[in-house]
């Protein structure tokens, strides 16, 4: 009978672990705060091919509406996290810029 009372003692644990192991929900993305606007890559497509020089950040910032910029070279690591407000430059192996994206 104790058996019984201790095993059921344990599997009451037990439920009330894995009612604690059910994955939280991701967080929402943060939000914009005031002052901060989207990019908007489209708006700058016209650069593509371009040798970068980086004078171009700012002006490829505030066509797009950018509020961070990051250039990525071949082979070179980059994160793949997610942010509206960033500007990615892509470089190819002469250092023209392949792609101008967002995020």
């Amino acid at each position: 009978m104790k058996r019984i009372a201790l095993s059921g003692a344990y599997a009451m644990l037990l439920a009330g672990c894995t009612a604690s192991l059910t994955p939280d929900e991701a967080p929402p993305p943060p939000s914009m705060q005031a002052g901060n606007s989207k990019c908007d890559a489209s708006a700058i497509q016209d650069y593509l091919g371009e040798d970068y020089r980086a004078a171009l950040e700012q002006i490829l910032a505030n066509q797009s509406g950018a509020q961070r910029v990051r250039v990525i070279r071949p082979g070179e690591g980059h994160t793949m996290d997610y942010r509206p407000e960033r500007l990615n430059i892509h470089l190819d192996e002469q250092g023209k810029i392949s792609e101008l994206s967002c995020g």
